[in-house]
C-alpha cells in the first residue's frame, strides 16, 4: 500500500513539472502575462533586497550550497532499494519546487521586448563603424587609465569598491527612459560569491542570483572586470535578463560615471567587446589597435591574459559548454558571439 501510494506521488510531481512545462511555455507568448511577471519581479527584488541585503555574505549561495548537499543526500540513499522511490520522489519536489520559483521570480523575463526593439536605429552593425567606436573607445581607456591607481608593478587596481557600488546604484536612477523604465532600489546588494575559487577555473565572472536578489561577483577577478561585471550583474537585478541587454545596461551605467574605476572598466570592456566583433574580418586592425595600447593597458591586458590562462581546464570547458546551452534556452545568443551587444551599442551610439 505505501509502495503504490509513492508511485502515485511520483506520477503526480512528475505530471505537475510537465504541465509548468507547458503553463510557463504559454505564458511567454502572451504580453499580459509577461507584464504582470515584469510587475511581481519589481515588487518581489525589492523585497528581497530588504529581506537579504544586510546579511555580509551571499546567503543565496548558502542556499545553493543547502539545495546541493540535499540532492546529493538524495542521489546516495536512492542507491539503497528501499529508499530508492522515497528519494526519487524528494527530487522530483525538490526540482518543481525550484523550477516554480526561477520561472516566477526571474525566468519570464527572458520574454520581455528586446531593448533593440526600444531604439530609434535598427540597423546591422558593419565593420566599419565598430573600427570608427574601437578608435574612439582606445582613446577613452588611454586617458581614463591615466587617473586611475596602480600597484607596485603597473597594474590597474580599484581604490574603492564600495564608491564603485554606490555609484553604479546612483546611475540606475539616470538611465535613459526609452530604454528601462525599471524602478532602481538603490540598496546595495552586490555580495562577493563564496564559490570564488571555483569560478576562477569556470569563465564565470559573476551572476544575480533570482531567489534573493542579490548580485554575485568573482573578487579574485582581475580589477579591471570588477566593476563592470558588478554594473553588468546590477542590470540583472532591475530586471534586464537577457545577457547581453545586461552588459548594455551596464555599459550605459559606467560609459558616463564619474567614478574614474567603474568608466575606465567599461570602457575597456568596451573596447574589447569592438575588437572582438572585428578580429574575424579584420585582425591586422585588431592587432595595430593592440599595439596602440598605452603601456598602463598593456599591462592590465597582460595581467587578465595570465589570470585567465593559469585557471584553463576543464571546469573551463564544461561551464563554457553549459552556459552556452542555458543562453540558447532562453532566446539568447551563446557565449561565443557578443553582437547583440554590438547590435545595440552601434545603434545607441550617434554617428
Amino acid at each position: 500500500m505505501k509502495k503504490t501510494n509513492i508511485q502515485y506521488k511520483k506520477r503526480f510531481w512528475a505530471g505537475l513539472l510537465l504541465a509548468q512545462f507547458l503553463l510557463f511555455y504559454a505564458f511567454s507568448k502572451s504580453e499580459i502575462m509577461i507584464s504582470f511577471f515584469e510587475t511581481l519581479f519589481e515588487f518581489q527584488k525589492t523585497v528581497h533586497q530588504i529581506v537579504f541585503s544586510w546579511i555580509p555574505f551571499s546567503f543565496g549561495d548558502v542556499i545553493y550550497i543547502l539545495l546541493g548537499i540535499f540532492l546529493v543526500y538524495c542521489i546516495i540513499t536512492s542507491f539503497k532499494k528501499k529508499n530508492r522511490n522515497s528519494s526519487f520522489l524528494k527530487i522530483l519536489m525538490s526540482i518543481n519546487i525550484f523550477y516554480f520559483s526561477y520561472q516566477i521570480f526571474w525566468g519570464m523575463l527572458y520574454f520581455q521586448t528586446p531593448i533593440i526593439k526600444k531604439l530609434p536605429s535598427q540597423k546591422e552593425p558593419t565593420v566599419e563603424k565598430a573600427k570608427v567606436l574601437a578608435l574612439k573607445y582606445l582613446a577613452r581607456c588611454k586617458e581614463t587609465r591615466k587617473l586611475t591607481y596602480e600597484d607596485k608593478n603597473g597594474i590597474f587596481i580599484l581604490k574603492d569598491l564600495k564608491a564603485v557600488q554606490a555609484e553604479i546604484l546612483s546611475q540606475q536612477t539616470k538611465l535613459p527612459g526609452n530604454i528601462s523604465g525599471k524602478k532602481a532600489s538603490e540598496i546595495n546588494s552586490f555580495k562577493p560569491s563564496l564559490f570564488k575559487n571555483v569560478m576562477n577555473f569556470t569563465g564565470i565572472l559573476g551572476y544575480y542570483n533570482p531567489f534573493t536578489a542579490e548580485a554575485q561577483y568573482n573578487s579574485q577577478l582581475p580589477n579591471t572586470l570588477i566593476p563592470f561585471t558588478s554594473a553588468h550583474e546590477s542590470s540583472h537585478q532591475l530586471g534586464f535578463a537577457r545577457e547581453q541587454e545586461a552588459n548594455f545596461v551596464g555599459y550605459l551605467i559606467g560609459i558616463h560615471s564619474e567614478n574614474t574605476d567603474l568608466r575606465y572598466s567599461t570602457e575597456y570592456f568596451t573596447l574589447k567587446s569592438l575588437l572582438n566583433f572585428i578580429a574575424d574580418k579584420d585582425p591586422e586592425f585588431v592587432k595595430s589597435v593592440l599595439k596602440n595600447y598605452s603601456p598602463e593597458m598593456k599591462k592590465d591586458r597582460a595581467y587578465e591574459k595570465a589570470f585567465v590562462l593559469k585557471h584553463q581546464g576543464l571546469l573551463d570547458d564544461f561551464f563554457g559548454f553549459t552556459n552556452n546551452l542555458f543562453l540558447k534556452s532562453n532566446q539568447q545568443e551563446g557565449t561565443v558571439t557578443y553582437s547583440y551587444f554590438i547590435d545595440l551599442l552601434m545603434n545607441y551610439e550617434k554617428e
